[in-house]
């Protein structure tokens, strides 16, 4: 095609086009495929373009229908006019003729043809270039030449007839020193690249300019269209328009507006906003820059450049629209993004322009973008956080808030309509996970679909699965902006992307991130560097030190490419290797925590290693603070039936969640799932062990009816399944239940049973926990001095075992077994040792029972100020602990010690509330309650 082009007309014989298309090695069939070629372009050009003489082919197009002809006529014209004296004339038929010009010619054509004929076209357009410089020097724009001619000797260096029409340029400019400067220059230059001197113009025009020539004074300028020959330099305004429905941001733009409108100084203003895909990074850069605009006179450049694309723009590309919008002619671009670069930096020094990179990949993609001098700013968005930036303002850009997103979908799809939904409207924005992008398309689509009501969208976007192919409208789709980032990625990262998204935890720890991809747990900085580089990235959200999370439409596209890229089973194997990690961290947790229990024994073998402890606080540390996500992780094992064990005895490892209150609602769901699916697959030890734990979850809570349900199915079970641990425990959880109804001798009778099981499976921790809760019975049924003499013997076999939440146990049950002896002062003295217990424990449940038993001792050592204080701090930590009774148990003895400090009035609401609590039940502390306040009218 180039062949025939450049032939204008003339027929091209099948030799020619043979030895230009393929040289000295064509290919065998040669003319077959010549022939081929031929019918491929025929069907292309359509009829009568290509056409078939004299043993060849030639292309009949119209008159000027390529530029190469159209050149070559100005160019005739511009020799015409030159010759008639129109020297304004000639210079702006050769300035149109370079317009024609843009970029390469036959640029990414091989052969050795096209690389001659390349070299022919660079060289005519060379010439052009020099012939208007030299109309120009002729007409007095000498000083408007200089930039032209700069550029033009530092992109064709050994050229020496430019280099002459800079010396003159610089000369008739009044800078003489330089003019010779550039003779210094082209003399090195030659005798180093060449090896020869300047040739005799050069030299001429150098000794002329050193004894001042008068006949090189410039000649009067001629009158003529400046504005056609060489016009002036332009104001860009190339900001797109603001977004009509901007939204909220306030914090951003108060940043923003702050760094581009800083004082002066000595370096350009720079401002970089970087967040993930959709989050509203380019709304924000144009809404803002379209509010200082007038703070920039001499204009505002704008370009997107593409970089989280398949093919991003290249600097030397932008450098070159960039400088044409400055004015610089085509003709007069350098080709090499250095020398662009310089370029764009001398046309804005000492201007105040305002530049725009949107969607940029790196800081080293838009450094040669950068204005060289202070005066102008630049506005940078990027999914990258772009902290090598030097000097640059970094704006993080996350989610909108609740209100924010709200008021953006109200915005889009009307007030009224809003109005009538209003619940539904939050619901669909929370759906969107309050990204904009997201927001923007849902409210779209309802937008163009009157008939739909808010629900109707909701519902569509409540299923996770499908969600991200409901947020697409038109060309906005939420999965296509996180595709653009995620096909930047390297393997490495794609891959970490992947995986990490498969865990349904609410956020990721340094181990569980190294354990999710096959590393190792206990130190493994190279993944913490992996994952901060996705963080840089914006496919990662980084929430504190060492903990990652996914924004929730990213996890979901995260998901569907795992879903795509992994196979089942590695996708299986990831969750199977996190609950082994869980697993083997919580039972080491356990056992420092637990020293001497027998549970361990009994729980299943893991593979992968998980951390190890020196001592129990840090233990605790981490179970407490990977509780939500270690519980996350059973609830995501029950689909997966050979993972119902590991997950069943997780919870059993990790049973101070439910103890201490701190993830008592969320470990009463995950017991429920797994007891519910064990229970659907036939997986007897498994539902027992979840049933015991979940029994034990609702009597924490005061649910007793559902508790004693549980515990006669766990009982069951576990005599089923012949596990000596879930056996024993449903024992003594039926034990605790019948204690809480004043069935002592039924109590009694249930823990000597769980001892019983204990001991036959060498238990000592098990026997010991129910010496303590028979001395309780005991102590129920007034046998105290007996009950005191079991708990001392518990407090020392805990201190034997080094069981510290259990001997803070012991201490509770010895101080109970005391007061009720009358021995309120050692009562008080063992609590307070039971309160340390608990306190260094994390105990909140057991320190709420402490204090409200603490209450009871000041009250009946006559201290009702002390006994209102532990009662008060009773009901702040049983509050969300405990269940309706204990709490109704503290506001009982709460009114007791406001009555005895003259608080009658309070006492009486409080002992109001506690029997609002009991309900109508028939206990005896409801009876009791009732006497007191018919006894005080």
């Amino acid at each position: 095609m180039c062949v025939l082009l450049l032939r204008q007309g003339r027929t091209a014989t099948a030799d020619e086009l043979v030895d230009a298309v393929w040289g000295d090695a064509p290919p065998p069939e040669v003319i077959a495929g010549l022939r081929t070629y031929a019918f491929r372009l025929r069907r292309k050009l359509g009829p009568g373009v290509l056409v078939s003489e004299a043993g060849g082919y030639a292309l009949r197009l119209g008159p000027e229908a390529l530029d190469i002809e159209l050149c070559r006529k100005y160019e005739a014209q511009a020799r015409r006019a030159r010759a008639e004296g129109d020297l304004p004339g000639a210079q702006k038929l050769l300035h149109t003729a370079l317009g024609l010009w843009d970029g390469q010619p036959l640029a990414g054509v091989p052969g050795p043809y096209a690389q001659a004929q390349r070299g022919r076209l660079q060289e005519w357009r060379l010439a052009l270039w020099e012939a208007g410089l030299e109309l120009g020097l002729e007409l007095g724009l000498h000083t408007e030449m200089v930039s032209e001619l700069t550029a033009l000797t530092a992109e064709h260096p050994l050229r020496e007839r430019p280099r002459g029409m800079l010396m003159l340029a610089l000369y008739r400019s009044g800078r003489q020193a330089e003019a010779l400067g550039v003779y210094t220059d082209t003399r090195r230059l030659l005798a180093e690249e060449l090896g020869v001197d300047p040739g005799p113009d050069l030299e001429r025009l150098h000794q002329r300019i050193l004894r001042a020539d008068p006949a090189l004074a410039a000649p009067p300028a001629a009158p003529m269209d400046s504005a056609a020959v060489h016009p002036a330099v332009p104001r860009p305004a190339q900001l797109p328009a603001p977004p009509t429905d901007f939204t909220g941001r306030r914090t951003a733009v108060d940043a923003l507006r702050e760094q581009l409108l800083r004082p002066r100084g000595t370096a350009v203003a720079v401002a970089a906003v970087h967040g993930l895909g959709g989050v509203g990074k380019t709304a924000l850069a144009v809404y803002v820059a379209q509010s200082v605009r007038e703070h920039f006179p001499d204009g505002q450049l704008y370009v997107d450049l593409m970089g989280h694309g398949p093919r991003p723009v290249e600097p030397a590309a932008v450098l070159g629209t960039f400088l044409r919008a400055l004015g610089t002619p085509p003709a007069a671009l350098p080709e090499g993004t250095q020398e662009r670069a310089a370029l764009y930096r001398s046309l804005l020094a000492d201007r105040r322009v305002l530049v725009l990179l949107d969607n940029a990949h790196s800081a080293a993609r838009i450094r040669p973008l950068l204005p060289g001098a202070p005066g102008s700013a630049v506005l940078v968005t990027s999914r990258s956080r772009m902290t090598d930036l030097d000097g640059a303002g970094l704006v993080g850009l996350d989610v909108m808030d609740p209100p924010e997103a709200l008021a953006l979908f109200t915005r889009i799809v009307g007030p009224a309509r809003a109005a009538e939904e209003p619940e539904a409207c939050r619901e669909t924005v929370a759906a969107c996970g309050f990204l904009p992008l997201a927001i923007r398309i849902a409210a779209a689509r309802l937008a163009a679909r009157p008939a739909w009501k808010v629900t109707t969208l909701t519902r569509r976007l409540a299923d996770e699965h499908h969600r991200l192919h409901e947020l697409r409208t038109g060309d906005l789709a939420v999965e296509a902006s996180f595709a653009l980032g995620y096909g930047q990625l390297p393997p490495e990262q794609a891959r970490a992307f992947r995986l990490l998204a498969l865990p349904d935890v609410p956020s990721l720890s340094l181990p569980t991130s190294a354990t999710v991809l096959r590393r190792d747990p206990r130190g493994d900085r190279a993944t913490a560097a992996l994952l901060e580089s996705l963080v840089d990235l914006s496919m990662l959200e980084s929430t504190a030190s060492d903990r990652w999370h996914y924004h929730d439409l990213l996890r979901l596209y995260a998901r569907e490419r795992a879903e795509a890229e992994e196979t089942g089973a590695e996708r299986r194997a990831v969750l199977s290797r996190l609950l082994d990690f869980y697993l083997a961290t919580a039972t080491g947790t356990y056992a420092l925590h637990n020293p001497g229990d027998r549970l361990l024994d009994h729980l299943a073998p893991t593979t992968w290693p998980g951390l190890q402890f020196d001592d129990s606080k840090p233990a605790l540390s981490w179970l407490f603070d990977e509780g939500p996500a270690l519980l996350a992780t059973v609830h995501q094992a029950v689909d997966e039936p050979t993972l119902l064990p590991r997950a069943a005895d997780l919870l059993l490892a990790g049973q101070d969640l439910m103890e201490s209150g701190t993830c008592a609602h969320q470990y009463e769901q995950a017991a429920q799932a797994v007891a519910d699916r064990a229970g659907a697959v036939r997986d007897t030890g498994s539902e027992g062990r979840a049933r015991l734990l979940l029994g034990q979850a609702h009597h924490l809570a005061g649910r007793l009816d559902q508790a004693r349900a549980q515990a006669r199915l766990a009982l069951t079970l576990g005599r089923t399944a012949q596990d000596p641990l879930t056996h024993s425990y449903a024992l003594n959880l039926q034990g605790n239940l019948a204690t809480a109804r004043n069935r002592h001798e039924e109590a009694a009778a249930r823990y000597r049973q769980a001892m019983e099981v204990f001991r036959a499976d060498a238990n000592r921790y098990g026997e010991t926990t129910m010496l303590m809760n028979i001395a309780r019975a005991d102590l129920e049924l007034g046998r105290s001095e007996q009950a005191i003499a079991a708990c001392e013997q518990a407090v020392e076999s805990w201190q034997e075992l080094g069981a510290r939440l259990r001997l803070a146990n012991g201490h509770y049950a010895l101080a109970l077994a005391l007061h009720r002896a009358h021995r309120h002062e050692q009562a008080l003295s063992r609590l307070q040792r039971a309160l340390d217990g608990f306190e260094e424990t994390r105990q909140p449940f057991w320190q709420g029972m402490t204090h409200y038993r603490m209450a009871q001792a000041e009250l009946a050592l006559l201290h009702p100020q002390r006994a209102a204080v532990q009662a008060e701090h009773a009901l702040a930590l049983l509050n969300d602990l405990g269940g309706d009774q204990r709490r109704a148990h503290a506001l009982t003895v709460l009114g007791r010690a406001l009555e005895q400090l003259g608080q009658s009035g309070r006492a009486r609401t409080c002992w109001e509330q506690a029997l609002r609590l009991l309900g109508r039940s028939g206990t005896p502390e409801a009876d009791e309650l009732r006497a007191l306040l018919e006894a005080r009218p």
